[in-house]
């Protein structure tokens, strides 16, 4: 997220002992605060460049209090104005709210009403002021294709695949669950010299474990009764371009062997089949773990480690980007817009203070499901809180949960006697959701796995 945040005020009035205390008041409670004792002298020193809000009083000498906020929304319509009105000047200040002022405090008012009301301000400030950078930075400014950012971590990031791409040798992506592994893929392959042959995908997670080597090895006719007829596998589909093996870490163990072998000596013998054919496809695996921890595990081949990391690209995670995820939403926004013939939805308050606040465990693609849910109006803020509930209650039946969960998985690992298949079998997850699990309770494994 961008790092602006405006602590500015322009203090305004012409009564010095006023000044003096709105002053002190205001630096106590943390801001920047600028006095002047005339209306001219406020605004000689504002300009369009300024990011804070103006507090003056509306009855002065000279240019009152009501020019200054007519003078200023003509150099930034969007700048707050809080306007500190006699009792007799009310009715001027309510006028002067309808016409784009922020607020009016009416004298006498407490130092806390002051401090309330200008934090407000700021607040709408910097709403502002995000709202103008997704605005101005359009996606266009950007390069490196759908990876979107400024971030010095993403900067580099595109950087790295424009230098390696035409680099024919495999390569590992690692990153969490939604950063953009299979958009990083696809720009390695649209930057290579294979590009001019389609790029051959496969989900190794979304397959099941008995249909997996056939899509990646293929089968010759015969194989087995219900096999009428060869198809080819992956491998050799994706000859003389790019094979993208997303989610490599589901895959079983003994089809990490065989592919291994594969990558190797560049040749696939396809299931069933007597002669083994070559094949020359770019490899670039991805992974949403770290595959060095699973070797650890026992549930990585080490050698296929071997062959895929000759290069290793890690997409950061949103969290650790902030400063992209105004200029994301921004574009995410409008391509939602776009797709369902819609407005971009306005950026609340509550919005915004959701995008500040929000951890976003899916990364990139739960704030492309945001976005598309704020076009939509589905997103609800009242909503929202039960998912960042920390109530004691809360916690308490999480942890109890939780603890049930990881008791249940390490009692089925041990009557599996440590082997991971006959394990998953039982649970009757898929491999990837139990390794999500596995970690994310913390069971090791290898614990299982040196037990009778």
């Amino acid at each position: 997220m961008s790092t602006v945040k405006p602590d500015s005020i322009l203090l305004i009035d012409d009564e010095a002992d006023v000044l003096t205390a709105h002053g002190q008041s205001l630096e106590l409670a943390g801001f920047k605060v600028h006095t002047f004792s005339s209306a001219e002298a406020g605004l000689a020193a504002f300009s369009d460049s300024f990011d804070g809000i103006i507090v003056c009083d509306l009855r002065m000498p000279g240019m009152d209090g009501l020019e200054l906020f007519r003078r200023v929304k003509e150099i930034d319509p969007d700048v707050p104005v809080i306007l500190v009105s006699g009792h007799a000047d009310i009715a001027t200040a309510v006028n002067a709210v309808r016409q784009g002022a922020y607020d009016f405090l009416s004298k006498p008012f407490l130092p806390e009403q002051l401090v309330l009301t200008a934090q407000r301000a700021l607040e709408r400030r910097a709403l502002t002021l995000e709202v103008r950078q997704l605005r101005d930075t359009r996606p266009d400014a950007v390069e490196g294709g759908p990876l979107f950012g400024t971030s010095s971590a993403i900067t580099a990031l595109r950087r790295t695949i424009a230098q390696v791409a035409e680099i024919d040798v495999d390569i590992l992506i690692e990153g969490e669950t939604g950063t953009g592994k299979s958009l990083v893929a696809a720009m390695l392959h649209a930057q290579s010299t294979r590009s001019r042959r389609q790029m051959v995908t496969i989900d190794c997670g979304a397959i099941p474990d008995a249909l997996l080597d056939e899509e990646l090895f293929g089968v010759a006719q015969g194989a087995y009764p219900a096999a009428y007829k060869s198809r080819v596998g992956r491998l050799e589909l994706a000859h003389k371009s790019t094979l993208f093996l997303d989610a490599i870490d589901a895959a079983p163990i003994k089809v990490q062997q065989k592919l291994h072998r594969a990558l190797e000596v560049r040749e696939v013998t396809p299931l069933g089949a007597n002669q083994s054919r070559p094949f020359d496809a770019r490899i670039v695996a991805a992974s949403s773990t770290q595959l060095a921890e699973r070797v650890q595990e026992g549930t990585f081949f080490p050698t296929l480690l071997f062959r895929l990391n000759s290069l290793t690209l890690k997409i950061p995670p949103l969290r650790q980007r902030r400063e992209d995820i105004p200029l994301l939403y921004g574009l995410f926004l409008e391509q939602a817009a776009k797709r369902h013939g819609r407005k971009p939805a306005a950026l609340t308050p509550e919005i915004y203070r959701y995008l500040r606040s929000h951890d976003w465990p899916g990364n990139v693609r739960e704030l492309n499901r945001f976005a598309e849910q704020n076009v939509l109006g589905l997103w609800d803020a009242k909503l929202a809180a039960p998912r960042i509930d920390q109530s004691p209650t809360s916690d308490k039946l999480k942890t109890r949960v939780a603890e049930f969960e990881k008791a249940f998985i390490e009692q089925t690992l041990q009557e599996a006697g440590g082997d991971i298949q006959t394990a998953i079998a039982s649970l009757g997850l898929p491999r990837k959701t139990f390794y999500d699990k596995v970690k994310r309770l913390n069971i090791a494994l290898s614990d299982f796995r040196s037990r009778p």
